[in-house]
């Protein structure tokens, strides 16, 4: 609708990735469009198998395709890769988002990884202390062995970064490939008793904690779960 000239911000033809805040005045097709009065925020058990996309050229199953009819409009924090499972937070709250994601508030991730072999107690040190990975380095992180068995072993990562299959990379790297790889905790929201492909809205002390992250208080009291 944009590059079609139907929207027009404060009088003027808007274009695609300009902002709008919340004194701007917004029309499509000469209609105003209000503003919502409420934001969304989700959590949803990502299964194996599913894309972290709103849709899918290739027709593969979406995150979409799991939320409940009636779901107001909101994308992924971020993603899961098709082949992980765990904690998705979804939101059509941008600011939030970006403060999520950003690596200056450093919020924390925990995974749960069954990899091949044995971590070495020098091999555990290299993931607790950051390594040099092909195209970066990764930071310290909380790393500890739940369990172990024939030939592989269950372990728990937390960490603030979360880029593209960091984990995997860094497994890889220490010859331990991983097998399963599941996200337990996004910042204060847990996967809980969620199954796979289940979801619910955020509480709202999950929501009171996020409005402390990096000391950003910008999130009104009172907002909505729906």
């Amino acid at each position: 609708m944009v590059a079609a000239g139907k929207v027009r911000v404060n009088g003027k033809l808007g274009t695609l990735g300009s902002l709008v805040g919340e004194n701007d005045r917004v029309e499509v097709d000469g209609v105003p469009v209000a503003r919502a009065l409420h934001k969304t925020y989700v959590v949803l058990h990502k299964p194996i198998g599913v894309v972290t996309t709103m849709s899918d050229p290739q027709g593969r199953r979406t995150v979409r395709d799991l939320l409940p009819a009636g779901t107001p409009r909101i994308v992924p924090v971020g993603r899961l890769d098709y082949d992980s499972s765990g904690v998705l937070l979804l939101t059509d709250d941008g600011d939030l988002a970006h403060r999520l994601l950003h690596p200056r508030f450093g919020v924390e991730k925990t995974y749960r990884a069954t990899i091949s072999g044995h971590l070495l107690p020098e091999e555990l040190q290299r993931l607790a202390a950051g390594m040099q990975l092909a195209a970066f380095r990764t930071h310290s992180c909380r790393v500890r062995v739940l369990a172990s068995r024939k030939g592989q072993s269950v372990i728990e990562l937390t960490m603030h970064e979360g880029k593209n299959r960091q984990v995997r990379q860094m497994l890889d790297a220490l010859g331990h490939p991983v097998l399963t790889l599941e996200r337990l905790r996004f910042g204060p929201v847990e996967l809980g008793e969620l199954r796979p492909g289940q979801s619910r809205f955020l509480s709202e002390r999950e929501l009171e904690h996020l409005r402390r992250i990096g000391g950003n208080s910008t999130l009104a009291r009172g907002t909505s779960t729906r």
